[in-house]
């Protein structure tokens, strides 16, 4: 699987799942989009459907977590994980393929 989730980043999925009481079968969906300052920008949201023709799809700390194909080639080895600080709160990726990022974090180059 080209994205590894940390296990307080399963956590914080885990409470918004509950939260907004989405559906059993809901998916992490991780992506890659063009946009950005950077040329690319991070996607990350909920869904209930995916195809294994077109998605990877693995189990971490028990989040079922879904990447497109096309995706998979600008993510793999990225870790995302959950910040929760003073100065930010959100997630993060870390991801080794990015050239550049641009200062919010959630654009990059490939």
């Amino acid at each position: 699987m080209s994205v590894m989730l940390t296990e307080k980043a399963a956590l914080e999925v885990k409470k918004i799942i509950t939260d907004q009481k989405l559906a059993p079968e809901t998916v992490l969906r991780v992506g890659v989009a063009g946009g950005g300052c950077s040329g690319f920008q991070y996607s990350l949201g909920f869904d209930t459907a995916w195809d294994p023709k077109v998605d990877s799809r693995s189990e971490q700390h028990g989040v079922p977590v879904v990447v497109d194909k096309k995706s998979d080639l600008f993510l793999d080895g990225t870790t995302l994980d959950f910040h929760e600080g003073i100065d930010k709160r959100g997630f993060t990726f870390n991801n080794p393929n990015a050239k550049k990022s641009c200062g919010c974090g959630s654009s990059f180059q490939a």
